[in-house]
């Protein structure tokens, strides 16, 4: 039995190793203060994605990774909005970002620019994320789809190929924000010895 005098007979804990880290220690760069050469070859396409939350946390992680530009297609909605801050939290004023009403357009443009263009989507045929090979310095443009419907099939159609992150739960998807994380973490992994800005 565990008495209140062996509780306060014990040796004081020690404090934990972990602290906090102080946002001067964090060293984060201001807005605008780093050049777009500096950001990874990568530009997130939105293929008419309802939620605002949704586009405001795909804003803050196409900013934690140092993408290229977010594009915003069809009815996906567009900054400047509150919905869109509430999870951006400053993003939209970080990251580039242009609206293209139609998919097509905007996945063409990307074509004619050199990006090798992914679908993130369960498609017959898709890659596991883990085994997509990445050339150095090689431009890719990731389309994440509208969460109910996924990516249009007009936007399949002028996709190179198929993304499909693995899962082993009951669930047949990942929210598309968390998506979004998960697929740049990996492809930012891999290009972290030559092309960290």
């Amino acid at each position: 039995m565990f008495t209140g005098q062996h509780f306060f007979s014990l040796q004081p804990m020690e404090l934990p190793a972990f602290v906090k880290k102080s946002m001067e220690e964090l060293n984060r760069a201001e807005a605008g203060a780093l050049p777009f050469s500096s950001r990874f070859p990568v530009q997130v396409v939105l293929d008419d994605v309802r939620s605002m939350h949704n586009v405001g946390s795909v804003f803050r992680s196409s900013d934690a990774f140092h993408v290229q530009s977010i594009v915003l297609c069809g009815y996906t909605p567009r900054p400047p909005h509150r919905d869109i801050h509430k999870t951006a939290l400053g993003a939209t004023e970080t990251v580039p970002w242009t609206f293209e009403e139609d998919v097509s357009a905007a996945l063409g443009r990307l074509k004619a620019e050199g990006y090798r263009i992914w679908a993130v989507e369960q498609v017959h045929n898709s890659m596991p994320l883990q085994d997509i090979a990445f050339g150095p310095g090689e431009k890719i443009a990731l389309v994440f789809g509208n969460e109910v419907d996924g990516v249009s099939d007009t936007a399949l159609a002028l996709c190179d190929g198929g993304i499909e992150i693995p899962q082993w739960g009951t669930k047949h998807s990942l929210n598309i924000s968390v998506a979004v994380g998960i697929v740049l973490w990996e492809m930012t992994r891999r290009r972290l010895g030559t092309e960290r800005p």
